[in-house]
């Protein structure tokens, strides 16, 4: 007999309809976050989806390059370009590939700091408190230095034919 009451009013209350109800927000709270929580995973799809797209622009952009072009032979040309043709289109096809990947890194930034601060370093998973921005600013600057360090130390080495 309770199991049938308890039927009853379970079935009464699905039944009506739902009213839908206002949450409270701070002003400008929901619709400065709105865009950004509504279409997170798809953004980071078609960032996904294009850097694989660039990728293998590279790739075949490579290949024609090492492989299809004759060594030491700058006037033959595929589809109109000789192989400084292809090279440039190739480094201008890294230099975006290079800012989506950054952008990608940067996107998953807390949860890159998460996991090595709880998986790598053992500590107890904690509220970011700006430091692992900064972190990963510094961490930029530092990659940004040393590759152009590096630049730099080939720019200085180099050999001109004579």
């Amino acid at each position: 007999m309770g199991n049938s009451t308890s039927n009853s009013l379970h079935e009464s209350k699905a039944n009506q309809p739902v009213e839908a109800t206002a949450v409270s927000t701070p002003a400008g709270t929901a619709s400065r976050y709105s865009f950004w929580s509504k279409h997170k995973t798809l953004i980071n799809f078609w960032l996904d989806v294009g850097l694989l797209i660039l990728l293998l622009i590279q790739a075949w952009c490579l290949t024609i390059v090492a492989l299809v072009f004759p060594r030491n032979d700058l006037h033959s040309t595929i589809w109109g370009g000789t192989a400084a043709d292809w090279l440039d289109t190739l480094f201008a096809v890294f230099c975006v590939f290079g800012v989506a990947a950054t952008l990608h890194v940067m996107l998953h930034w807390s949860w890159i700091c998460g996991t090595i601060s709880t998986r790598l370093l053992g500590r107890k998973a904690g509220k970011d408190d700006g430091t692992q921005t900064l972190i990963g600013v510094g961490f930029l600057i530092l990659l940004l230095h040393g590759l152009g360090a590096a630049i730099l130390a080939a720019k200085v080495s180099l050999v001109l034919a004579q």
